[in-house]
């Protein structure tokens, strides 16, 4: 999920030409969506009688707002899923999905035991009853949206049966849309003060706050597309990300975890109730478990199983997951809990009720997951290159059998690529792909070698009326980045663009398709999926993870001449930093450096959080006195001038 400190919001946006108006569905898109229909059992009516089970109470509008007034979650905008049929403009089985994800309000999962939050975040927040408390897992990613959704859950539930201390809060793995929201249920003088426990898997607490700060500038512009953010709900709009209804908007905050699971899992007693945790670091996330309750006979899949084919590479960027082990902690939860389990819930979508369905949800989980693998390896290994490999493989049988397992979020398509990808990496083999010319500079030879701008517009607009809308992609993006401001080849682009995203059974795909459409058409809508990263989560950000950030910003032609080493002394967090500087790199090293430094600087953390926080700047900082500097001061101050800040709105769609 998107979770950097560094993904700023993107408040104006780049104008674009004014070119043509989004186009409808067309014959070859109609016809399509129409075979689709046809093949799948669309009107089974078993996945909607669950996301309904249980329903206690809803938020009126799905309106969820802040302190401050603003609009942090809003799903009077989404009516438009009310109809049953879908639009010639969205993928019927996607609809399907988003009319599933639309469906909010507080549900009791078992009797009297365990309930959900579910429709207002991208993510679930169950509440699980103890002994003498209650015990919270995946406070969702706002503050906001969950402090909304337990106040929708006191006011139901201990309204009647009373009221009762949180005693627990679980974070079930290392992404921000389940951890994020917890400052909206408990405080940290509450976890302190009433001995709350926070329990999260091994390694969560680098992982959480680490995982997109290197490269979250280019991971939060990515994102934007592929969540939709820059995109009107509708029918030609967003609809769905396939894994939630949208990413809230609200403040993500952080809290450290008190105990940790070990890598081996272990069985913990939490307010009297049994939890047994089964590791599964290594598949969705770096640091993740799942967990069964056996009182309750409930089996909490975390987000190893969700309704969806989940990524094994995410449209914005992560590192490539591990498609192999995936499918075998899938296996060893079939094996340690099938059969038992009466129910299995996620942090994502609804329940699956029965020992006999939640068995078959986890094996043909793991079969969809394991099919990505070793497809991808028989055609790799026979010769099968990155992006031949997703044309020669029809989808798995289960797909067609079992919706849990569909392309609403990863695909089969993206999975195989990142899975050849993490066994070979981005190159084919083939020498003439190993450097390639850049876009910018193929681009103008392709059009000479088409005979000119109008003959390449001319194939792509006559790929656009035969259907062929991948190959017209390919044609058409040639020409933009070869004349960028060519406003019918934007146009034309746009509209390859619109029936993609039409066509998209994955809501992030369509919502990238579509993103793009609307941004060479100028029509991007200002970000509606900034969030504002609280005071927190960014303190709770490595030391040696900022100055790494710091590092890439670095000014290598610039700064090749430059050499010093430059002390960095934090007194309130007792850590010191010492960046070396020499031959065009930063490297900064923890603690006190031997050699004299040409600089020393003197900062508080909580000054460095500002400054993360974009509420201050160092130059600013040097003028009030709240950095002090002994030695070379002009060398820090040339060496400082050395890290531009880089433009969030970078291009994506053009040059």
């Amino acid at each position: 999920m998107k979770q950097a400190w560094m993904a700023m919001a993107l408040p104006v946006l780049l104008a674009g030409p004014d070119v043509r108006a989004q186009d409808a569905a067309s014959a070859a898109t109609r016809a399509a969506q129409a075979e689709l229909a046809e093949r799948l059992p669309l009107d089974d009516q078993e996945d909607f009688k669950n996301a309904e089970r249980g329903k206690l109470a809803e938020i009126a509008g799905g309106l969820i707002t802040g302190k401050d007034g603003q609009i942090v979650w809003d799903r009077r905008a989404y009516a438009f899923l009310n109809a049953q049929k879908a639009p010639d403009t969205v993928n019927p089985s996607l609809w399907r999905q988003a009319r599933l994800n639309a469906v909010h309000g507080l549900f009791e999962v078992v009797p009297g035991k365990i309930w959900q939050v579910r429709g207002y975040d991208i993510s679930v927040m169950t509440i699980i009853r103890g002994k003498s408390g209650w015990i919270i897992v995946d406070p969702l990613l706002s503050e906001e949206t969950a402090a909304a959704g337990w106040t929708l859950f006191a006011d139901t539930v201990e309204a009647k049966s009373g009221k009762r201390p949180i005693k627990a809060v679980i974070f079930s793995h290392s992404h921000s849309d389940h951890f994020g929201g917890v400052g909206g249920i408990v405080s940290k003088e509450q976890v302190a003060r009433e001995k709350i426990r926070i329990i999260a898997p091994h390694g969560f607490s680098e992982e959480a706050t680490a995982e997109n700060v290197l490269a979250g500038g280019a991971m939060g512009r990515r994102a934007l597309y592929m969540f939709g953010a820059i995109l009107a709900p509708g029918p030609t709009g967003q609809v769905d990300t396939g894994l939630g209804p949208k990413l809230s908007t609200g403040t993500i905050g952080y809290m450290e975890p008190t105990e940790t699971v070990p890598p081996k899992g272990a069985k913990l007693t939490i307010d009297g109730l049994v939890f047994d945790f089964l590791d599964a670091g290594g598949t969705e996330a770096p640091s993740e478990f799942v967990f069964y309750i056996p009182a309750y006979k409930a089996l909490h899949t975390t987000e190893v199983v969700t309704h969806n084919l989940h990524n094994i590479l995410t449209l914005r960027g992560a590192q490539v997951r591990d498609a192999l082990h995936w499918s075998k902690v899938i296996d060893a939860m079939l094996l340690k809990w099938g059969g038992s389990a009466e129910v299995a819930m996620a942090s994502h979508h609804w329940p699956t009720w029965g020992a006999g369905e939640v068995s078959r949800l986890l094996a043909n989980q793991r079969g969809a997951y394991r099919y990505v693998h070793d497809r991808t390896l028989f055609l790799a290994n026979r010769g099968a290159t990155l992006h031949e490999l997703a044309d020669q493989t029809a989808e798995a049988p289960v797909q067609a059998a079992d919706f849990s397992t569909r392309s609403y979020y990863g695909t089969l398509n993206h999975g195989m690529k990142a899975t050849y990808q993490r066994y070979f990496g981005w190159w084919d083999g083939n020498p003439a792909n190993f450097n390639p010319l850049p876009p910018e500079q193929s681009a103008l030879k392709y059009v000479a070698l088409a005979g000119g701008a109008a003959k390449l517009l001319a194939a792509g607009e006559e790929a656009i009326a035969s259907g062929d809308y991948r190959w017209a992609a390919e044609l058409l993006n040639k020409l933009v980045f070869a004349e960028p401001a060519n406003v019918a080849a934007r146009s034309a682009l746009a509209s390859a663009y619109d029936q993609l995203g039409y066509q998209a059974e994955s809501g992030a795909w369509r919502n990238y398709y579509l993103a793009a459409a609307a941004s060479l058409r100028g029509a991007e809508i200002a970000a509606s999926s900034s969030n504002g990263q609280s005071r927190s989560f960014v303190s709770a950000i490595p030391t040696m993870v900022f100055f790494d950030a710091l590092a890439t910003r670095f000014d290598a032609a610039s700064g090749a001449g430059l050499k010093g080493v430059f002390q960095f002394l934090l007194p309130d967090s007792k850590e010191a930093v010492a960046v070396v500087v020499e031959g065009g790199v930063e490297f900064p090293r923890y603690g006190v450096t031997d050699a004299a430094p040409t600089a020393t600087i003197t900062i508080t953390r909580r000054t460095l959080d500002d400054v993360m926080m974009g509420q201050t700047q160092f130059p600013a900082l040097m003028q009030s006195g709240a950095i002090r500097i002994e030695g070379d001061r002009a060398a820090f101050l040339s060496w400082f001038a050395l890290h531009p800040r880089a433009d969030p709105r970078f291009n994506i769609v053009v040059p």
